[in-house]
C-alpha cells in the first residue's frame, strides 16, 4: 500500500494546532497563578503592614486618657464639696475631612464669633486627623453648632472642674489647667502625689477615685474670707489675710487671703496682689514676735515672769536709740513689758537670755526654714543667720526679719498647746496621729505662763478692741503693727497689721493670724494701729465661728481670774 505526503499533511498540521493550544492555556494557567500569587502576596503585605501601625491615642501631643482624665472631689471637714468635676463639651475638627474650609469658617463664626478668622482658617486648613477648635463649651453652644452640620467638625467630653464655693476657698484650693491638671494649691500638690500617676495610667476616669478630705470647715472659712473682705472695705486696706489652726492637731481649719481670684477661672489667679500672703507672703512681724521672745527667754530660765525691768531709757545702739512706740519710761514688769508692748522691755528680756541662746531658738521654732505644708505657694523667710546685738535687739520686737503668718500661727499654737510643736496640715488628721509628730519646743509651764500673757494682753492690753468683739469667749492675743520700707526707710504711715491669737484659752484649741495690710482709720475716734483693725476682725470672727466649733460662750468671771491672777496683773 502506497503512502502519500497528501494523507500525513493533514494529520502533521491538525497535532501542531492542537499542541499551540495546549501550550497557551498552560501559559494562561501560570500566569493566572502567578497573579493569584502577586494579589494575595500583595494583600497580605498590606494586612502585615497595617499590623504593624501604632495607632494615634495622642491628641495634639496629650494622652488621650489624660485629657479625658477625672480628679477626685474635694470636700471639707463636714463633707461639704469643694471641688467636683463635671463633664463638659469640647469642640475638634479632622481638617482632612472638611470639604470646604471657606463655609465652614464662616459658619462656625455665627455661632463662635470670638474666635479669629484667619486662625480658624488656618486651623481648618490641611490633612490632619484632629485640631482643636475651642474647648470647654456650653451644651447650649454645643447643640447650635451640630445643627450646622459641618463634615469634619465632632465634640469631645471632656472633664473640667468646677468650684462651687467660687473665691472663698481659692488660696487653699489652687486650680486646675485645661487639661484638668492641677497648676496651684492643694490640686497641684495631689498630683504630685498620686493623682497624676492614676491619670496616666488609665485608672482615673469615671467616677472611680475616692474622695479627698480636707481639714477646712467651709463654715468657719465663709465667715473668714467675709471678715477679711468687710475689713478691705471698713479699713480702705490694700489686702487682709487670716488664717486659723487647730492646735493640737495642727489641722488648717480655714485659710484666706484678698485679693483672691476665681478658681473656675484660673486666669484671675494673675492678677496683681493675688497671691497666697498667708504662705508665700513673708512681712515684718512686728509686735506679735513679741510673743517668741517672752516664750523663749522664759522657757531658758533667763526670766521669771516676775521678774521686771528697766525701760525709762531708750537703749543706744552706736548712732541709734530705740524708743518704745507708747513710752512708759519706768521700770516695768515681764507682764507690763508685753501690756504696754514695750520694744526696751522686750530688749531687756532678749538680753537677759543672750543673743546666740535667741537665735538658736529662732531655729527651733523653724523660722529659718519653710514651713512643711502641703501648699507649693511658700516662700522662705529671711531671718539672718547670726545676730549682731542690734540684730537681736530689733528681731526681738518683729524688726529686720520677715516670716509668713504660717510661720506665726504654728508658733503661737505650740505655745498654747503646751509647748508642743506641730506642723500645720490641710488634711484630715486626729490628735493621736499628731501627737506622734509633736516636737517640744517649749515646757508646759512657759505655755501657761505665755496664755497667762496673752489673756493679760486681751483683758488690759492691745488687745482689748478685739476682746469688746469677741466678747463671751477667753481670746488671748498680741498685737503687731509693722512699719513698711519705702524708699529704704521705715515709713509710719505704710503699716502692715498683725493680731496673733488663740481661743479659748482656758482650754486652748484655735490658733489665728489676722492681717491688714495699709489700714487706715476707719473712724475719727479710731486709731490704725492694729488692735483697731487686725484685732478687731479677729474678735468678730471668733464671735461668729465659736458656736459653728462647739465653744459655748461663758461671762464667768472666775475663768480670768485663773487665767490672769490679780497679783499678777
Amino acid at each position: 500500500m502506497a503512502v502519500t505526503t497528501e494523507e500525513f499533511g493533514s494529520t502533521i498540521a491538525l497535532d501542531g494546532a492542537r499542541k499551540a493550544r495546549g501550550n497557551l492555556t498552560q501559559n494562561r494557567i501560570r500566569w493566572m497563578v502567578l497573579a493569584l500569587v502577586l494579589g494575595f502576596g500583595l494583600v497580605g503585605g498590606r494586612l502585615i503592614q497595617l499590623g504593624m501601625v501604632v495607632p494615634d491615642s495622642t491628641i495634639e501631643g496629650q494622652a488621650r486618657d489624660v485629657i479625658t482624665a477625672t480628679r477626685p472631689p474635694i470636700l471639707d471637714r463636714n463633707g461639704l464639696e469643694m471641688a467636683v468635676d463635671i463633664r463638659v463639651p469640647s469642640l475638634y475638627a479632622e481638617p482632612r475631612r472638611i470639604i470646604d474650609v471657606e463655609e465652614a469658617v464662616r459658619a462656625l463664626r455665627t455661632v463662635l464669633p470670638d474666635l479669629d478668622e484667619d486662625w480658624l482658617r488656618t486651623r481648618l486648613t490641611g490633612d490632619k486627623g484632629f485640631v482643636w477648635v475651642q474647648r470647654e463649651l456650653s451644651p447650649a453652644i454645643q447643640e447650635r453648632v451640630m445643627r450646622l452640620g459641618i463634615p469634619g467638625i465632632d465634640f469631645i467630653t471632656e472633664s473640667k472642674r468646677f468650684y462651687p464655693g467660687m473665691s472663698e476657698a481659692s488660696h487653699i484650693l489652687g486650680s486646675t489647667n485645661i487639661d484638668n491638671q492641677g497648676i496651684a494649691g492643694i490640686e497641684r500638690h495631689m498630683d504630685t502625689e498620686d493623682v497624676a500617676l492614676l491619670q496616666e495610667l488609665g485608672l482615673a476616669r469615671g467616677n472611680a477615685l475616692a474622695p479627698v478630705e480636707l481639714s477646712v470647715d467651709m463654715r468657719v472659712q465663709h465667715v473668714m474670707h467675709e471678715q477679711l473682705v468687710d475689713a478691705m472695705t471698713r479699713y480702705k486696706a490694700i489686702a487682709a489675710a487670716g488664717v486659723m489652726m487647730d492646735v493640737h492637731t495642727g489641722e488648717i481649719v480655714a485659710l484666706a487671703s484678698i485679693p483672691d481670684f476665681n478658681p473656675n477661672e484660673p486666669a484671675t489667679a494673675l492678677v496683681k496682689d493675688s497671691f497666697n500672703r498667708i504662705t508665700a507672703g513673708i512681712f515684718e512681724p512686728g509686735s506679735i514676735f513679741k510673743t517668741v521672745t517672752m516664750a523663749g527667754s522664759l522657757d531658758s530660765g533667763a526670766v521669771q515672769i516676775t521678774d521686771r525691768f528697766d525701760a525709762r531709757y531708750g537703749i543706744r545702739f552706736g548712732r541709734f536709740t530705740i524708743d518704745d512706740f507708747h513710752g512708759k519710761h519706768t521700770i516695768l514688769s515681764l507682764p507690763e513689758v508685753y501690756k504696754y508692748s514695750s520694744n526696751i522691755g522686750t530688749i531687756r528680756v532678749m538680753q537677759a537670755m543672750g543673743k546666740d541662746n535667741y537665735r538658736a531658738f529662732l531655729t527651733t521654732m523653724g523660722f529659718d526654714a519653710r514651713v512643711q505644708f502641703e501648699l507649693p505657694e511658700m516662700r522662705l523667710p529671711t531671718v539672718p543667720k547670726e545676730l549682731s546685738e542690734v540684730g537681736a535687739a530689733t528681731a526681738s520686737f518683729g524688726h529686720g526679719l520677715s516670716v509668713s503668718p504660717l510661720h506665726m500661727v504654728t508658733a503661737y499654737a505650740a505655745f498654747v498647746n503646751g509647748g508642743n510643736y506641730i506642723a500645720p496640715t490641710l488634711y484630715r488628721r486626729d490628735q493621736a496621729e499628731a501627737s506622734l509628730l509633736y516636737r517640744r519646743v517649749i515646757k508646759p509651764e512657759t505655755s501657761a505662763e505665755i496664755r497667762y500673757l496673752m489673756r493679760l494682753n486681751a483683758l488690759e492690753g492691745s488687745g482689748s478692741q478685739m476682746n469688746k468683739a469677741a466678747l463671751g469667749y477667753r481670746v488671748g492675743g498680741k498685737t503687731g503693727t509693722a512699719e513698711k520700707v519705702v524708699d529704704g526707710r521705715y515709713s509710719s504711715n505704710k503699716v502692715t497689721n498683725f493680731f496673733g491669737s488663740a481661743f479659748p484659752l482656758d482650754n486652748p484649741r484655735y490658733a489665728m493670724v489676722i492681717m491688714v495690710d495699709e489700714p487706715r482709720a476707719e473712724n475719727p475716734q479710731s486709731g490704725t494701729t492694729a488692735g483697731w483693725n487686725a484685732g478687731a476682725v479677729t474678735g468678730r470672727i471668733v464671735q461668729r465661728v465659736a458656736p459653728m466649733l462647739g465653744i459655748a460662750p461663758d461671762f464667768s468671771e472666775v475663768l480670768d481670774d485663773n487665767l490672769v491672777p490679780p497679783q499678777l496683773r
